[in-house]
């Protein structure tokens, strides 16, 4: 009964999206404001009602109800608690109803905290978001259902992918909805400005908060992404290229440049059409991701689903919503003129660099990402794009954004002098050479990349740092550092996001440059030498788990009198029919030690894997520092409302609507 009530409650808010997509749309255009109020209710009852239908799935996983198809298809009887809870979101319908309940979520949040809007504005943003959301409702119910039954209820089920039963890819596909579906909001405030001809310094404080939050959750389901790859799928990497990793990557690039150029708008009301299109485009790569994903067109481990004809109906929403937005777009050209000037060397100059250097990044993994399908549809080719496409073709772009970054974090607003800048970094710039200069001196025989991302990484974080400082002017040390703790949360936000990125770019050159690995037919008892460790494969042993059984070796790495004893698995999942290969990793802060174990050979030794990785860690440090800073930001009172935008207003004598 619960099942039903919850499909009930789906439609329900099918109709309520209805009406909240056209009602305030209509009274916004006639100013009948009796007729805009209705988007308010529509969107909080939207929320509850897809709540609830999302609560009725995981009940029935939960519950182990096999008479629902989906749970029988991706869930069973003996799967450890956590797996059936996120087992509701580790298949396509119901991924795609917490994508719907995200979606609901962000336009209740417009209303509930859009106080500051014009009346008329956010009925229109609300209304652009509702039709987004009768999308996705109509999806679901026609072609994604989540709710059917079986007509004969079997005793248990097929279980969840093995891959997914992990804490890491438990939780990424959560974050990552919230930073797609975040990017969705930038795009009704784009459209919605369109419909109303009217972009301005008031409407780019209403975007940014919602791009930063967009932003942050992409940031943390890309890294948990990441780490998941890393430690699950015993390949030893961290990044692949893989076309579903792409997916999420191009618009948190995009989203990225969406945020700098927003800055831009605010302060000097410039940019408008760029900024306008980066929104639209934002989340249409966001939709993107969503047809790879789930189309089958492109192959990939993270794929939920091989059905073209469930793609082809993503594509049609993605041609709607990107087609109608960008013909409104070009429509409205001529109410998006630039009012502010500012000169080349300034810090808009910079920010419009940054967007280019961005925009083309994201441009070049599209291409790489599309170009396999366009080349077998066209040519009948089958080509594979990998690694080495990416990394020649994408890194000088993040290289020299990164080279650019403290330079243009600490130019003037409007015009700037390039000197004045330079002048204090060069300090800075001598650290970095020099401690490029070590780290080439200390590696023998290796390329170049560890030293340049040790010269990047020192320069950005650096650089980062010192812009901050500079902002507590001159004075005592004591007087400074009482005006550092009194500075804004935006710029202290942005100063640790920076600081991240540039973490994450000497962990990456790093892992990169320096790894070793050892692959070999291992003896039980008889010790080996990878780098400066002694490795003995002690003993294998199967094990049961709960719901699968193991193949767990005991593998000692020592070096200098101190031991680490690892145990990495090889697993079978009985339902699935499927093995799965468990690193073990023993974490440390310069390195970390990563050992797989293989299958058993004819002549009596097992396949054992060894890494040392160093500061592997530390790509996912910075990451974390980027959604921290994203945090920080989000949280000053400056960028979480626009009530400063409304109060400017009022005292312009600037009418409502």
């Amino acid at each position: 009964m619960i099942t039903e009530l919850g499909h009930f409650a789906l439609v329900l808010g099918f109709g309520l999206a209805l009406v909240q997509m056209i009602v305030p749309l209509v009274g916004a255009h006639k100013g009948w404001r009796g007729w805009m109020a209705v988007a308010d209710p529509a969107a909080t009852s939207q929320v509850i009602l897809v709540a609830f239908a999302f609560g009725a799935l995981t009940w029935a996983f939960v519950t182990s109800d096999f008479s629902l198809r989906l749970v029988f298809l991706n869930s069973h009887s003996a799967k450890p608690m956590l797996y059936k809870v996120t087992g509701v979101w580790g298949n396509h319908e119901g991924s795609m109803l917490l994508w719907l309940l995200i979606l609901v979520l962000f336009g209740a949040c417009a209303s509930w905290f859009g106080g500051g809007l014009r009346p008329a504005f956010k009925a229109r943003v609300l209304a652009v978001q509702a039709a987004i959301s009768v999308a996705f409702y109509a999806f679901i119910l026609f072609t994604s259902n989540p709710f059917l039954r079986l007509a004969v209820p079997p005793l248990n089920g097929q279980d969840l992918n093995p891959l997914l039963q992990d804490p890491g890819l438990a939780f990424h596909p959560p974050f990552l909805y919230l930073g797609y579906v975040g990017l969705s909001m930038s795009f009704s405030f784009a459209v919605a400005a369109l419909i109303e001809g009217r972009v301005d310094a008031a409407w780019a404080r209403w975007v940014r908060p919602w791009t930063l939050a967009a932003w942050l959750f992409l940031t943390v389901g890309i890294a948990l992404g990441s780490w998941w790859a890393y430690y699950e799928l015993g390949w030893g990497g961290f990044w692949f290229w893989d076309p579903v990793e792409n997916a999420s990557f191009m618009p948190w690039l995009l989203a990225a440049a969406l945020l700098h150029s927003a800055i831009v708008v605010e302060k000097r009301e410039a940019l408008k059409s760029w900024t306008v299109l980066l929104a639209i485009l934002a989340f249409g790569f966001s939709l993107l991701g969503t047809f790879i994903v789930r189309s089958g067109v492109i192959t990939s481990v993270h794929a939920f689903a091989n059905d073209p004809e469930r793609g082809v109906f993503i594509l049609i929403i993605l041609a709607v919503f990107v087609g109608g937005a960008l013909t409104l777009y070009a429509a409205r050209a001529g109410a998006m003129r630039a009012t502010g000037a500012f000169q080349t060397v300034s810090r808009e100059s910079a920010l419009v660099l940054n967007n280019v250097l961005l925009a083309v990044s994201a441009f070049v993994v599209f291409i790489g990402t599309i170009w396999p399908l366009v080349a077998e549809m066209a040519f009948g080719r089958t080509l594979s794009v990998g690694p080495p496409f990416f990394d020649a073709a994408f890194s000088p772009f993040f290289v020299l954004l990164a080279l650019i970054l403290p330079v243009g974090s600490m130019l003037a607003w409007k015009r700037g002098r390039l000197s004045r800048v330079l002048r204090p970094l060069w300090p800075i710039a001598l650290l970095a050479l020099a401690l490029g200069g070590l780290a080439f001196a200390v590696q023998t025989g290796r390329s170049a990349l560890g030293p340049i991302g040790v010269v990047l990484g020192t320069w950005v974080v650096a650089g980062a740092v010192f812009d901050l400082w500079s902002r507590t002017g001159r004075g005592t040390l004591s007087g400074r550092l009482g005006r550092l703790m009194r500075l804004g949360r935006a710029d202290w936000g942005k100063a640790i996001a920076h600081g991240g990125m540039g973490i994450t770019v000497f962990g990456v050159a790093a892992v990169i440059a320096w790894q070793q690995e050892d692959i070999r037919v291992a003896t039980i008892a008889e010790p080996y030498q990878v780098g400066a460790y002694e490795v003995v494969l002690e003993g294998v042993e199967r094990q049961q788990g709960p719901n699968y059984d193991t193949t767990m070796a005991e593998i000692v790495l020592s070096r200098g009198g101190r031991e680490t004893v690892l145990f990495p698995e090889k697993r079978f999942y009985p339902v699935a029919q499927m093995p799965t290969t468990e690193a073990a990793i023993a974490n440390g802060v310069l390195r970390d030690l990563y050992v797989v174990i293989g299958d058993r050979q004819s002549g009596g030794g097992w396949t054992v894997r060894v890494y040392i990785k160093p500061f592997a860690n530390w790509i996912w440090g910075g990451a974390i520092l980027m959604a921290l800073g994203g945090l920080v930001s989000l949280s000053d009172r400056r960028l979480r409302i626009a009530a400063g935008a409304a109060k400017a207003a009022s005292r312009r004598g600037v009418p409502a609507e």
